[in-house]
């Protein structure tokens, strides 16, 4: 049988077919892959059921971050650690949730990975049924450092080799990038696979959008409020939904600008960068998008100095980054 575009192609189905131009490949992205498309089966079932299962709210705790706590956040996060924590290859996970890593194992022992992950972004706007999502992001880890802590995930010479989001919403969207362009799969539920919809996905490298919470006006910097006076007499276009996976996704389909400012009380930004602005960086790039942190700062050139460090971000189509840029560069 010819291969066409209209043949049925799995999340796995594609990994492995991507391994098999790689001769050098071990297996360890399909091991590492199929255990979070496994992890977001799972998860992607308890949102569709919060309410029924009476999850929705907030535990009552606070997290790492000081943030309270929802209750899927708690299951979305042992249910990553318990999907993963059995693979050979990964040596520590990092989570949002958590204050350390957890170690599985050392790179004596085989721990070449770290698997970075925001388990439940947007998780307080379950109650209101609004798309929430799981971001990723997989990094090997130097050799040149031993063990398997923080000093080696923090390596600059550690690398991110693969980065993704899933979407729960009205559909389970997986969206994923090895390095090798950016292609997007859709749970099917009634095969319990996620199957191959969109590849090479490329963002547009226009589009009067922007993405931020501008009821925060009065406290971004002067660039940003410069950015958004401009943007007002323009005709721009405001769309923000409040969960960083749903808005990123909407970002890379129709084009625009996401951006999180800092403010007067998070002067370093809000978004964590190894497991929220890290993993959607590369797949904005990937896509043929571009991601800064500050003026011509690149985001991902920039080396994380902790696990929880957080980091202002812009990001979406070239010409729209380079719009709040050219501001940022004026102030």
């Amino acid at each position: 049988m010819a291969w066409t575009d209209d043949n049925l192609t799995s999340l796995q189905t594609h990994v492995l077919a991507e391994e098999r131009e790689h001769p050098s490949a071990t297996g360890d992205f399909t091991w590492i892959l199929s255990a979070v498309a496994l992890a977001a089966k799972s998860i992607g079932n308890k949102v569709r059921k919060a309410r029924i299962e009476d999850v929705i709210g907030a535990l009552g705790d606070e997290n790492v971050q000081g943030e309270q706590q929802q209750k899927l956040d708690v299951i979305a996060n042992e249910i990553i650690k318990s999907c993963l924590g059995s693979r050979a290859n990964i040596g520590a996970l990092v989570s949002e949730e958590d204050e350390t890593p957890t170690v599985l194992r050392t790179h004596e022992d085989g721990g070449r990975y770290a698997v970075l992950f925001d388990p439940l972004d947007g998780s307080s706007n379950l109650d209101v049924s609004v798309g929430v999502g799981t971001i990723f992001s997989i990094v090997r880890l130097s050799d040149e450092v031993k063990g398997t802590g923080e000093a080696r995930i923090l390596d600059p010479r550690s690398l991110q080799v693969a980065a993704g989001y899933v979407l729960y919403g009205s559909s389970t969207v997986f969206v994923l990038t090895t390095g090798r362009g950016v292609n997007m799969f859709v749970l099917d539920q009634s095969i319990g696979a996620f199957v191959l919809v969109k590849s090479n996905l490329r963002i547009p490298p226009a589009k009067k959008i922007y993405s931020i919470n501008e009821a925060y006006v009065d406290r971004f910097p002067d660039a940003y409020r410069n950015y958004l006076n401009w943007a007002h007499d323009n005709g721009y276009s405001s769309r923000y939904i409040g969960s960083m996976v749903a808005d990123i996704h909407r970002t890379l389909l129709k084009g625009g600008v996401f951006i999180y400012p800092p403010t007067g009380d998070h002067m370093e930004g809000k978004l964590r960068y190894l497991y929220e602005a890290m993993p959607m960086s590369m797949l904005i790039e990937q896509a043929g998008g571009r991601s800064i942190s500050a003026a011509d700062t690149r985001l991902l050139d920039v080396d994380p100095t902790t696990l929880h460090q957080r980091i202002p971000v812009v990001m979406g189509s070239t010409d729209e980054v380079e719009h709040v840029n050219r501001f940022l560069s004026e102030s």
